[in-house]
């Protein structure tokens, strides 16, 4: 592992790094989701710091557009408190789902019209999906808006979950929930480039192989930001 890399991030060096990726005083006009009502909440303010305010499939494969109308989604990323150092926390989809079946993924999915903001869809749906509960759950901040190819427009809210907790996953969406240390998604050598041939044209993904699981697509999307944001090169 790469003797540069900040392996000892505290919560507080997440916290100042994910505000730092905004501008001072910067308050957005934009909603958190479009015809739903703003949020000033600095810590829900897009960043700035990474290569794009805007993220998506199209990043490794230009041209490959959304499909639009955009439909608004919010995951939740949630950084664990571990004594022993920070983890990420992450699902594995049940092999049964229509969509996605078996892939890793953050908790989290489609805003619904009582959602006040992303934030609110991320905890509700984390609630759901785990069995969370949002009173767990402090919001750090969040990384860029993620399009999916697929026509989602998803904002990834960032947030901390001190230990202990309970969880309780839904055993029709949710197979297993696991950690990944943030050390590991932060050092790059762990990071790469996957290719696959869908609909007949070459498309390319970001992925992080992790013991038995292999993280990739939207969610190693979402990480290789993060990654952006807490160890920049």
């Amino acid at each position: 592992m790469s003797a540069r890399l900040p392996v000892a991030l505290r919560p507080e060096d997440v916290a100042a790094r994910l505000a730092a990726s905004r501008p001072p005083g910067w308050r957005s006009a934009a909603t958190m989701f479009p015809g739903t009502p703003g949020t000033d909440d600095p810590l829900l303010q897009p960043p700035v710091a990474s290569a794009a305010a805007e993220r998506g499939d199209h990043d490794l494969n230009p041209g490959m557009q959304p499909r639009r109308p955009m439909r608004q989604a919010a995951v939740l990323v949630p950084i664990v408190a571990r004594p022993e150092a920070l983890t990420v926390l992450l699902t594995r989809r049940t092999d049964t789902l229509q969509h996605h079946a078996g892939q890793i993924s953050f908790p989290g999915g489609r805003a619904e019209p009582d959602d006040a903001d992303a934030r609110a869809t991320a905890l509700r749906e984390t609630r759901e999906e785990i069995g969370l509960a949002p009173e767990r759950v402090s919001i750090l901040g969040r990384l860029d808006t993620y399009l999916t190819r697929t026509g989602f427009e998803i904002v990834p809210v960032v947030g901390l979950v001190e230990p202990p907790f309970d969880l309780a996953p839904d055993a029709t969406e949710v197979a297993e929930v696991f950690e990944v240390p943030l050390a590991f998604i932060l050092d790059r050598e762990n990071r790469q480039r996957g290719t696959l041939t869908y609909e007949g044209a070459e498309r390319h993904f970001w992925q992080f192989p992790f013991g038995r699981h292999r993280i990739w697509g939207v969610t190693a999307g979402m990480l290789v930001n993060l990654s952006e944001i807490l160890a920049p090169p």
